[in-house]
Protein backbone atom coordinates (compact mmCIF):
# COMPACT_ATOMS: atom_id res chain seq x y z
CA UNK A 1 0.00 0.00 0.00
CA UNK A 2 1.02 3.50 -0.78
CA UNK A 3 0.59 4.95 2.94
CA UNK A 4 1.21 8.43 1.05
CA UNK A 5 -1.24 8.31 -1.25
CA UNK A 6 -3.82 6.89 1.00
CA UNK A 7 -3.40 9.67 3.72
CA UNK A 8 -3.70 12.38 0.91
CA UNK A 9 -7.09 10.42 -0.09
CA UNK A 10 -8.57 10.41 3.22
CA UNK A 11 -7.21 14.12 4.45
CA UNK A 12 -6.08 16.46 2.16
CA UNK A 13 -8.24 15.33 -0.36
CA UNK A 14 -11.33 15.75 1.91
CA UNK A 15 -10.44 19.57 1.41
CA UNK A 16 -11.76 19.69 -1.75
CA UNK A 17 -15.61 20.01 -2.40
CA UNK A 18 -16.66 16.69 -4.25
CA UNK A 19 -18.55 13.74 -4.61
CA UNK A 20 -15.74 10.63 -4.86
CA UNK A 21 -15.49 9.33 -1.55
CA UNK A 22 -13.02 6.84 -0.38
CA UNK A 23 -13.88 3.65 -1.57
CA UNK A 24 -14.24 5.16 -4.92
CA UNK A 25 -10.55 6.51 -4.76
CA UNK A 26 -9.27 3.48 -3.58
CA UNK A 27 -10.55 1.78 -6.69
CA UNK A 28 -9.03 4.61 -8.93
CA UNK A 29 -5.99 4.03 -7.22
CA UNK A 30 -5.78 0.11 -7.66
CA UNK A 31 -7.06 0.34 -11.06
CA UNK A 32 -4.36 3.40 -11.78
CA UNK A 33 -1.30 1.86 -10.77
CA UNK A 34 -2.75 -1.78 -11.43
CA UNK A 35 -1.91 -0.33 -15.25
CA UNK A 36 1.47 1.51 -14.51
CA UNK A 37 2.65 -1.87 -12.83
CA UNK A 38 1.79 -3.37 -15.92
CA UNK A 39 3.07 -0.97 -18.31
CA UNK A 40 -0.62 -0.05 -19.75
CA UNK A 41 0.39 3.82 -20.81
CA UNK A 42 -2.05 6.02 -22.00
CA UNK A 43 -3.62 9.54 -20.99
CA UNK A 44 -6.56 10.30 -18.29
CA UNK A 45 -9.95 12.32 -19.16
CA UNK A 46 -12.02 13.54 -17.05
CA UNK A 47 -16.10 14.79 -17.90
CA UNK A 48 -16.56 16.89 -14.73
CA UNK A 49 -14.28 18.52 -12.77
CA UNK A 50 -16.37 20.78 -10.16
CA UNK A 51 -13.25 21.97 -7.94
CA UNK A 52 -11.31 19.23 -8.76
CA UNK A 53 -11.31 16.29 -6.23
CA UNK A 54 -11.28 13.22 -8.97
CA UNK A 55 -8.49 15.74 -10.93
CA UNK A 56 -5.86 16.38 -7.99
CA UNK A 57 -6.74 12.35 -6.99
CA UNK A 58 -5.22 11.86 -10.61
CA UNK A 59 -2.76 13.93 -10.60
CA UNK A 60 -1.35 12.39 -7.06
CA UNK A 61 -1.59 9.01 -8.46
CA UNK A 62 -0.37 9.28 -11.36
CA UNK A 63 2.30 12.11 -11.47
CA UNK A 64 3.29 15.62 -12.23
CA UNK A 65 3.91 14.21 -16.18
CA UNK A 66 1.04 12.04 -16.96
CA UNK A 67 -1.56 13.51 -19.52
CA UNK A 68 -4.28 14.57 -18.03
CA UNK A 69 -7.47 16.06 -19.85
CA UNK A 70 -10.29 17.95 -17.88
CA UNK A 71 -13.86 19.08 -19.52
CA UNK A 72 -16.37 21.04 -17.84
CA UNK A 73 -18.26 24.30 -18.38
CA UNK A 74 -17.08 25.74 -15.46
CA UNK A 75 -20.05 27.86 -15.52
CA UNK A 76 -20.80 27.87 -11.51
CA UNK A 77 -20.75 31.22 -10.39
CA UNK A 78 -20.09 33.18 -13.29
CA UNK A 79 -19.33 37.01 -13.01
CA UNK A 80 -20.90 39.63 -15.12
CA UNK A 81 -17.13 40.13 -16.82
CA UNK A 82 -17.05 36.26 -17.71
CA UNK A 83 -14.82 34.89 -14.68
CA UNK A 84 -15.56 32.04 -13.57
CA UNK A 85 -15.37 31.86 -9.80
CA UNK A 86 -15.46 27.51 -10.30
CA UNK A 87 -12.30 27.74 -12.21
CA UNK A 88 -10.87 30.14 -9.96
CA UNK A 89 -11.32 27.83 -6.60
CA UNK A 90 -10.14 24.62 -9.34
CA UNK A 91 -7.09 26.32 -9.57
CA UNK A 92 -6.44 27.64 -5.82
CA UNK A 93 -7.27 23.76 -4.94
CA UNK A 94 -3.92 22.77 -6.55
CA UNK A 95 -2.02 25.19 -5.89
CA UNK A 96 -2.97 24.49 -2.19
CA UNK A 97 -2.07 20.70 -2.69
CA UNK A 98 0.63 21.79 -4.55
CA UNK A 99 0.04 19.87 -7.42
CA UNK A 100 0.15 21.14 -10.61
CA UNK A 101 -2.35 21.76 -13.70
CA UNK A 102 -1.77 22.05 -16.91
CA UNK A 103 -4.09 24.64 -18.32
CA UNK A 104 -3.40 23.74 -22.06
CA UNK A 105 -5.10 20.33 -20.90
CA UNK A 106 -8.52 21.92 -19.56
CA UNK A 107 -11.53 22.15 -21.63
CA UNK A 108 -14.04 25.00 -20.90
CA UNK A 109 -16.71 23.44 -22.84
CA UNK A 110 -20.08 21.16 -23.40
CA UNK A 111 -18.42 17.68 -23.67
CA UNK A 112 -21.23 16.41 -26.28
CA UNK A 113 -19.41 18.89 -28.61
CA UNK A 114 -16.12 17.21 -28.63
CA UNK A 115 -14.80 14.52 -30.61
CA UNK A 116 -12.71 11.33 -29.75
CA UNK A 117 -10.00 12.95 -32.63
CA UNK A 118 -9.68 16.23 -30.31
CA UNK A 119 -9.02 13.61 -27.38
CA UNK A 120 -6.39 11.90 -28.95
CA UNK A 121 -4.27 14.78 -30.44
CA UNK A 122 -4.31 16.21 -27.08
CA UNK A 123 -3.51 13.48 -24.63
CA UNK A 124 -3.26 10.40 -26.94
CA UNK A 125 -5.62 6.87 -26.07
CA UNK A 126 -7.29 7.09 -22.72
CA UNK A 127 -6.39 4.64 -20.28
CA UNK A 128 -8.96 5.90 -18.16
CA UNK A 129 -11.77 7.87 -18.73
CA UNK A 130 -13.87 9.24 -16.14
CA UNK A 131 -17.62 10.08 -17.18
CA UNK A 132 -19.27 12.42 -14.37
CA UNK A 133 -20.77 15.12 -17.03
CA UNK A 134 -24.38 15.79 -17.95
CA UNK A 135 -26.42 13.43 -16.33
CA UNK A 136 -29.75 13.35 -18.75
CA UNK A 137 -29.98 10.65 -21.13
CA UNK A 138 -29.11 12.33 -23.99
CA UNK A 139 -25.38 13.30 -22.02
CA UNK A 140 -24.42 9.74 -21.01
CA UNK A 141 -25.28 8.65 -23.99
CA UNK A 142 -22.79 11.28 -26.01
CA UNK A 143 -20.14 11.03 -23.32
CA UNK A 144 -20.18 7.34 -23.47
CA UNK A 145 -19.57 6.87 -27.53
CA UNK A 146 -16.95 10.24 -26.47
CA UNK A 147 -14.88 7.39 -24.17
CA UNK A 148 -15.57 4.59 -26.34
CA UNK A 149 -13.85 5.91 -29.27
CA UNK A 150 -11.19 7.57 -27.67
CA UNK A 151 -10.22 4.59 -25.19
CA UNK A 152 -6.75 2.80 -25.58
CA UNK A 153 -7.56 -0.92 -26.13
CA UNK A 154 -6.92 -1.72 -22.60
CA UNK A 155 -8.67 1.35 -21.11
CA UNK A 156 -11.52 1.81 -18.14
CA UNK A 157 -14.49 3.76 -18.36
CA UNK A 158 -15.86 4.87 -14.65
CA UNK A 159 -19.39 6.12 -15.09
CA UNK A 160 -20.71 8.06 -11.99
CA UNK A 161 -24.07 8.39 -10.36
CA UNK A 162 -25.15 5.08 -11.62
CA UNK A 163 -28.25 3.63 -9.41
CA UNK A 164 -28.80 7.48 -7.98
CA UNK A 165 -32.12 7.30 -7.99
CA UNK A 166 -31.89 10.80 -8.06
CA UNK A 167 -30.73 10.88 -11.72
CA UNK A 168 -32.33 7.75 -13.20
CA UNK A 169 -31.33 8.84 -17.37
CA UNK A 170 -27.84 8.34 -15.84
CA UNK A 171 -28.80 4.47 -15.13
CA UNK A 172 -30.32 4.21 -18.22
CA UNK A 173 -27.82 5.64 -20.82
CA UNK A 174 -25.25 3.00 -19.15
CA UNK A 175 -27.79 -0.54 -19.31
CA UNK A 176 -28.20 1.25 -23.27
CA UNK A 177 -24.21 1.59 -23.85
CA UNK A 178 -23.68 -1.85 -22.31
CA UNK A 179 -26.63 -3.38 -24.34
CA UNK A 180 -25.90 -1.96 -27.51
CA UNK A 181 -22.14 -2.39 -27.28
CA UNK A 182 -21.93 -5.78 -25.49
CA UNK A 183 -20.13 -7.61 -27.68
CA UNK A 184 -16.84 -5.39 -26.66
CA UNK A 185 -17.98 -4.12 -23.40
CA UNK A 186 -18.83 -5.11 -20.11
CA UNK A 187 -19.02 -4.14 -16.48
CA UNK A 188 -16.46 -5.52 -14.21
CA UNK A 189 -16.86 -3.53 -10.80
CA UNK A 190 -19.62 -1.56 -9.32
CA UNK A 191 -19.52 0.66 -6.01
CA UNK A 192 -22.25 2.53 -4.39
CA UNK A 193 -21.74 5.31 -7.01
CA UNK A 194 -20.01 4.47 -9.95
CA UNK A 195 -20.08 1.47 -12.12
CA UNK A 196 -16.47 0.11 -14.30
CA UNK A 197 -16.24 -1.29 -17.80
CA UNK A 198 -13.47 -2.27 -20.14
CA UNK A 199 -13.47 -4.42 -22.74
CA UNK A 200 -14.11 -8.04 -22.67
CA UNK A 201 -11.36 -9.33 -23.73
CA UNK A 202 -9.68 -7.33 -20.79
CA UNK A 203 -12.87 -8.21 -18.44
CA UNK A 204 -11.03 -10.95 -16.34
CA UNK A 205 -8.20 -9.24 -16.08
CA UNK A 206 -9.17 -5.91 -14.51
CA UNK A 207 -12.10 -8.30 -12.47
CA UNK A 208 -8.93 -9.96 -10.49
CA UNK A 209 -7.21 -6.85 -10.26
CA UNK A 210 -10.09 -5.80 -8.41
CA UNK A 211 -10.27 -8.97 -6.14
CA UNK A 212 -6.38 -8.95 -5.18
CA UNK A 213 -6.06 -5.03 -4.79
CA UNK A 214 -4.41 -4.49 -1.32
CA UNK A 215 -6.55 -1.33 -0.93
CA UNK A 216 -9.76 -2.61 -1.20
CA UNK A 217 -9.25 -5.78 1.46
CA UNK A 218 -11.81 -3.73 3.63
CA UNK A 219 -14.60 -4.29 1.52
CA UNK A 220 -16.96 -7.07 0.97
CA UNK A 221 -16.60 -8.60 -2.73
CA UNK A 222 -20.07 -9.87 -3.54
CA UNK A 223 -20.14 -11.12 -7.07
CA UNK A 224 -23.19 -10.26 -8.85
CA UNK A 225 -24.36 -10.24 -12.42
CA UNK A 226 -24.75 -7.54 -15.10
CA UNK A 227 -26.26 -7.48 -18.37
CA UNK A 228 -24.06 -10.65 -18.89
CA UNK A 229 -21.03 -9.89 -17.07
CA UNK A 230 -19.23 -10.97 -13.63
CA UNK A 231 -18.98 -8.00 -11.80
CA UNK A 232 -17.27 -7.33 -8.20
CA UNK A 233 -19.81 -5.45 -6.69
CA UNK A 234 -17.71 -3.73 -3.33
CA UNK A 235 -19.75 -3.25 -0.48
CA UNK A 236 -18.89 -0.61 1.90
CA UNK A 237 -21.64 -1.61 5.37
CA UNK A 238 -23.47 1.26 6.18
CA UNK A 239 -21.87 1.05 9.76
CA UNK A 240 -18.44 1.66 8.21
CA UNK A 241 -19.58 4.94 6.43
CA UNK A 242 -21.46 6.38 9.54
CA UNK A 243 -18.12 5.59 11.32
CA UNK A 244 -15.86 7.32 8.83
CA UNK A 245 -17.75 10.08 8.23
CA UNK A 246 -18.37 10.68 12.62
CA UNK A 247 -14.52 10.88 12.24
CA UNK A 248 -14.80 13.89 9.52
CA UNK A 249 -16.79 15.63 11.24
CA UNK A 250 -15.18 15.45 14.31
CA UNK A 251 -12.60 16.94 13.03
CA UNK A 252 -10.68 13.23 13.12
CA UNK A 253 -10.23 12.95 9.64
CA UNK A 254 -5.98 12.40 9.90
CA UNK A 255 -7.14 9.37 11.59
CA UNK A 256 -9.86 7.85 9.18
CA UNK A 257 -7.72 6.09 7.08
CA UNK A 258 -7.87 3.44 9.41
CA UNK A 259 -11.74 2.75 9.10
CA UNK A 260 -11.15 1.18 5.72
CA UNK A 261 -7.85 -1.12 6.46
Amino acid sequence: MNSTTRKFIFHDLQTVEGYIDPPDALVFLSLLQGQQGRALDGGIAEIGVFYGRSYYLFRKICGPDAKLLAIDLFDIGKTSDGVSLQYSRFLENGRRLGLEVDENLIVKGDSTKLTATEIREKIGEVRFFSIDGGHMLQHVAADSRLAMDSLAKHGVVAFDDTFNPAWPEVTVGVADFLRERGSEFSAFCMTKYKTYVCRREFHEFYYGMIADAPDLTAFDHVETEFLGSRVARLHNPISRRMVYELMVRSGMSAFSERVYR
